[in-house]
C-alpha cells in the first residue's frame, strides 16, 4: 500500500441534517463506523467499492427525543455476537441498539441531565457521564453504581484495561480515577474544562481540554507531557493502534495529527466546530463537524479522493470566513499585515498560517508540507487586537464582537454577536432562545460577555464610572420616594421596610378563608354541608404591597452598594415604572411592563444576597402580570428563573430571601406559563422547599404551605400519583415542624385537595400515617377553620 505519510481527503459524507457530535469505529461490518448527530439519529456507514471511495449508510437508528451527543460500541457477547451500539442524548437517556432494527433494544434511564459521553469495557460494562455531574456504571441493563465527586458536568469518561479502573473528566477542570465506585485519585493541571479522554495503556492516558492543550498522564498522577498547537477548545482525541501517536479536533476548525510528540499535520475544515474523531482499522480518520458532514481522510494514495474532489474541498475551504476574535489565528493586527508577496516565502512547518492584505480584504493561508505550497483557508472578517474595537460582519450585520460560546456539556459551541450598546443579559437570553439552549446557561453566557468585553470601547471612550449592569454612569440615589402607596401595606412598620411582615397572601372573595383580617366567618361552614375548603384549584397568591416603601428601601440600599453593584438612575427608574405597572389593580393606568423592563428586573434580581430583597419583592409582584409571567416563566427562561429562586432558598441563605423566593414561586402559579414551569420543575422545587420547613419564620412557613397548596391545586384531577406522592410527603413532613396556624391550615387544604376524588392518593396518605399525624388539629377552635378543615380531611381518609 502506497503511503504519502500525509493525510488527504478521502470523501465527504452527507446524510445528517445537523452537527455530527460523535463518531466511532464499528466492529462489524469491516471498515465501518457509527456517527450520531443533533438531528436525533445514529447512522452506520460501510465502505463501498465504487470509484468514489466513499461510504454507504447501511443502518439508521432512532429513539432519542432530543439531540444525540455521544456513541460507543459494546463488545460482542454470547447474546449479541456482533456487539451493540450505545448512544447518549440530551433527553437524559442511553439507547442501546443492535444492527438488526432501527429502534433501541432497550434504554438505560437514571441520569438527570444530558448524557454526553460513553465508554465500554469488558463483560458488557458501560460507563456514562452526564451534565448532572455524575458518571454511572451499567451492566445487564441496570445501573450498578453512581460515581459522585465532580462539581460540574462530566464531559469525558474512559475505562482502563485493568478491571475496575475508570476515568472521568469534568467541567470542574479535574480528572478522577475510580475503583469499585470510590475516587482513588484526582488529577489537576488543566486550566479549563476537560473535554476528552483516551487510554494509551494500563498505566497512561491522554486528556484534552478547553484550555487548548492535550496532556499525557501516568495513572500514578504525574503529567508527563503537554502538547500545544490548537488555538481554541479541543473536543476529542483518538490514539492510533499500537502507537503513542494520536489525533485531536477542536473549535479552531482543525484536525491535528500528532507524531512523536509533535504536531505533524494540520488539516483545516470549512466548519467552525470539529466535534469528534475516530481512527478506522486501516488508519483512515473519520471526523464529524458542525456543518453536518462527516469527512474521512487517508494517507493511502489509492484511497485519496479524485483531483476534482480535492480541488472542490480546497475551494470550499478558501471561501469560509474567519473571525479573528475567536482566537483561531492568534493575535492579529490587521494594519501591520504584508501583501501577497509574503506568500513567496515557504512555510517552516505544516499548518503554519499567514495572513495577507489583498485589496480591501484580509486572506488567511496555511502551509502544506506535503504539497509545498500555501493553501487559502478563508477570508478574515473585521477585528483587531487593540482595545478600540472595529466592527465584525456576521450574518450580514456589523457587531463589535462575535464570540465563540461553549455552553455545551454535550451541545454545540456557537457564535454570539454582541454590540457594546446592548444589554449583555438580554443578548445572552436571545442567544439561548435562538439556539434552543437551556436557559440554565444564562448567567454563564452573560458573565462571559461582560468579562470578555471589558476594557474595549467602540469609537470614543466612555466615562470611567461605568455601571456594570447597564454601561451607563453610576446612579447616586436622592431623597426617598414621596408617592402615595397602593393599597394596604403588609411590609411596613413605623415607616420601616420589613419584607414579609404581616402578609399571608390571599385570593379574591369576601368569604375566602385565605384572605384573613376577618373576611372569613366560620358560620358559613356550620350553615351548609358544602365543603368550602377543598379541593382548591385556583392559585393563592401574595398580592399586597406598598410600592413607595419598596422603592425607598431599594434606593437606600443602592446608595450604599459597592460600585460594581450600584444601579444607574435610569435602571432604578425603569424598575420603579415597572412596579407601578404591576400594582394598583384594574384601575391602574400605567402602561404594561416592557420587555426591557422585564429584563432589567431579571438582571437586578442577581444583586448581592444581602441587598437583593426589595428587588425580589418587585419580582414577586411582577410575576403575577400576564406579560411578565409569560416572559420569565416561558420554556427558554423558566428553568433559569427556577434555578435562581432555588439558589436563594438554600438552607444557609438569608431568611428574607428564602421567604420572598417562596412567595415568588407561589405567584408564578397565577399564569399558565408559570403553572407549566412549576409542574415541570416540581421535584426540585418541592425538595428545596421541604428543607425550609424546620425553623423557618412564620412568613416562610406560610409561604411554604401556600406553595404546596398551589401544587395540590394544579395536580387535582391529574393521574400523576408520583407528583401527588411528593406533595403528600412534603406536606406530611412540614406538619411535623410548622407551628403557625395559618401555615397548618394551608397544609391541611393542600392535603384535602390532593386526596379529593383520588382513591390511590388516599391509600398512599393512609400508608404515610397522615391520619394520626393531623388528628390533633381537629379540635382547634382558634381559628375555627383549622379544626373544620382538619375534620374534612379526616373524613376523606376514612
Amino acid at each position: 500500500m502506497a503511503s504519502s505519510n500525509s493525510y488527504k481527503l478521502r470523501c465527504s459524507i452527507p446524510g445528517h441534517e445537523m452537527d455530527v457530535r460523535g463518531v466511532t469505529a464499528a466492529l462489524v461490518p469491516a471498515g465501518a463506523f457509527v456517527s450520531v448527530s443533533r438531528d436525533r439519529t445514529g447512522r452506520v456507514w460501510t465502505p463501498n467499492a465504487s470509484p468514489d471511495k466513499g461510504f454507504t449508510e447501511m443502518h439508521c437508528m432512532t429513539g432519542h427525543t432530543n439531540f444525540v451527543s455521544c456513541v460507543c460500541i459494546i463488545g460482542p457477547s454470547e447474546t449479541y455476537p456482533r456487539g451493540l451500539i450505545a448512544t447518549g442524548g440530551n433527553d437524559n437517556n442511553i439507547c442501546v441498539f443492535s444492527l438488526d432494527q432501527p429502534q433501541p433494544l432497550f434504554m438505560l434511564q437514571g441520569h438527570k441531565n444530558t448524557v454526553c459521553t460513553l465508554s465500554s469495557g469488558k463483560f458488557g460494562t458501560l460507563l456514562s457521564g452526564s451534565w448532572d455531574t455524575t458518571a454511572k456504571v451499567w451492566l445487564n441493563e441496570k445501573c450498578m453504581m453512581t460515581l459522585q465527586g465532580h462539581t460540574a458536568a462530566v464531559w469525558a469518561v474512559a475505562i482502563l484495561p485493568e478491571q475496575g479502573l475508570m476515568l472521568s473528566g469534568s467541567a470542574d477542570k479535574s480528572i478522577k480515577l475510580w475503583k469499585a465506585g470510590r475516587c482513588e485519585k484526582t488529577y489537576t493541571g488543566h486550566e479549563d474544562c476537560v473535554r476528552g479522554l483516551a487510554v494509551l495503556s494500563d498505566t497512561e492516558f491522554f486528556s484534552c481540554s478547553n484550555d487548548t492543550s492535550v496532556r499525557r498522564w501516568m495513572v500514578t498522577g504525574e503529567c508527563v507531557q503537554v502538547y500545544l498547537g490548537h488555538t481554541n477548545y479541543i473536543y476529542s482525541i483518538a490514539i492510533f493502534p499500537n502507537s503513542q501517536d494520536f489525533i485531536s479536533t477542536g473549535e479552531d476548525r482543525t484536525v491535528r495529527i500528532w507524531r512523536k510528540g509533535e504536531c505533524h499535520q494540520t488539516i483545516r475544515l470549512p466548519a467552525q466546530s470539529v466535534w469528534s474523531c475516530c481512527i478506522l482499522p486501516n488508519n483512515d480518520i473519520a471526523v464529524g463537524a458542525s456543518d453536518g458532514l462527516i469527512r474521512v481522510f487517508t494517507e493511502a494514495e489509492e484511497r485519496v479522493a479524485s483531483p476534482q474532489e480535492l480541488l472542490a474541498f480546497e475551494d470550499e475551504l478558501s471561501k469560509t470566513t474567519i473571525d479573528p476574535k475567536t482566537g483561531d489565528l492568534g493575535d492579529i493586527k490587521i494594519d501591520d499585515l504584508p501583501g501577497r508577496e509574503h506568500l513567496d516565502e515557504p512555510g517552516t512547518r505544516d499548518g503554519q498560517t499567514r495572513l495577507i492584505k489583498e485589496a480591501d480584504k484580509v486572506e488567511a493561508y496555511q502551509w502544506s508540507v506535503s504539497e509545498s505550497r500555501w493553501m487559502k483557508i478563508g477570508d478574515v472578517v473585521g477585528g483587531s487586537s487593540q482595545h478600540t474595537t472595529k466592527k465584525v460582519t456576521y450574518e450580514g450585520k456589523e457587531y463589535d464582537f462575535v464570540f465563540t460560546i461553549d455552553v455545551n456539556e454535550g451541545g454545540p459551541s456557537m457564535k454570539l454577536p454582541y454590540n457594546m450598546s446592548e444589554d449583555p443579559w438580554l443578548t445572552a437570553h436571545n442567544f439561548l432562545q435562538k439556539n434552543d439552549l437551556s436557559s440554565a446557561f444564562l448567567d454563564q453566557v452573560a458573565n462571559f460577555i461582560i468579562e470578555n468585553s471589558k476594557g474595549h470601547v467602540v469609537g470614543p471612550a466612555t466615562p470611567s464610572a461605568v455601571d456594570p449592569f447597564t454601561g451607563s454612569g453610576r446612579y447616586v440615589p436622592g431623597a426617598a420616594d414621596g408617592r402615595t402607596g397602593f393599597g394596604a401595606d403588609p411590609f411596613t412598620g413605623s415607616g420601616r421596610y420589613i419584607p414579609g411582615s404581616g402578609s399571608t397572601g390571599g385570593s379574591t372573595g369576601a368569604t375566602d378563608p385565605f384572605t384573613g383580617g376577618g373576611a372569613y366567618s366560620s358560620a358559613a361552614f356550620r350553615q351548609t354541608a358544602t365543603n368550602i375548603y377543598f379541593p382548591k384549584t385556583d392559585g393563592v397568591t401574595f398580592d399586597q404591597a406598598n410600592a413607595t416603601q419598596i422603592m425607598a428601601k431599594l434606593k437606600e440600599l443602592n446608595g450604599t452598594a459597592s460600585p460594581e453593584h450600584k444601579l444607574s438612575e435610569e435602571f432604578v427608574e425603569s424598575l420603579e415604572r415597572m412596579l407601578d405597572s404591576v400594582v394598583g389593580g384594574a384601575n391602574n393606568s400605567t402602561p404594561p411592563p416592557s420587555l426591557q423592563q422585564i429584563n432589567l428586573l431579571w438582571k437586578a434580581s442577581h444583586w448581592p444576597e444581602d441587598i437583593v430583597f426589595p428587588v425580589l419583592d418587585i419580582l414577586r409582584l411582577a410575576v403575577r402580570h400576564p406579560q411578565v409571567n409569560e416572559s420569565l416563566c416561558g420554556e427558554a427562561e423558566g428553568v433559569q428563573l427556577c434555578n435562581h429562586l432555588l439558589g436563594l432558598m438554600a438552607p444557609q441563605g438569608r431568611p428574607a430571601n428564602q421567604m420572598l423566593a417562596l412567595r415568588t414561586l407561589c405567584n408564578c402559579f397565577g399564569g399558565p406559563q408559570g403553572r407549566a414551569l412549576l409542574l415541570a420543575q416540581r421535584e426540585a422545587v418541592l425538595a428545596r422547599a421541604a428543607e425550609l420547613a424546620v425553623g423557618g419564620s412564620k412568613n416562610t412557613q406560610v409561604a411554604l404551605a401556600t406553595l404546596l397548596l398551589n401544587y395540590a391545586g394544579c395536580l387535582h384531577g391529574r393521574p400523576d400519583l408520583e407528583a401527588k406522592a411528593q406533595c403528600l410527603s412534603v406536606a406530611s413532613s412540614a406538619l411535623e415542624s410548622v407551628q403557625d396556624k395559618e401555615a397548618v391550615f394551608r397544609l391541611l387544604v393542600a392535603l384535602g385537595t390532593t386526596l379529593a376524588s383520588d382513591q390511590s392518593a388516599r391509600e398512599l396518605a393512609r400508608s404515610l400515617g397522615v391520619t394520626s399525624q393531623i388528628a390533633k388539629y381537629s379540635s382547634v377552635a382558634d381559628p375555627a377553620k383549622v379544626g373544620e378543615c382538619c375534620q374534612l380531611v379526616l373524613n376523606e381518609l376514612q
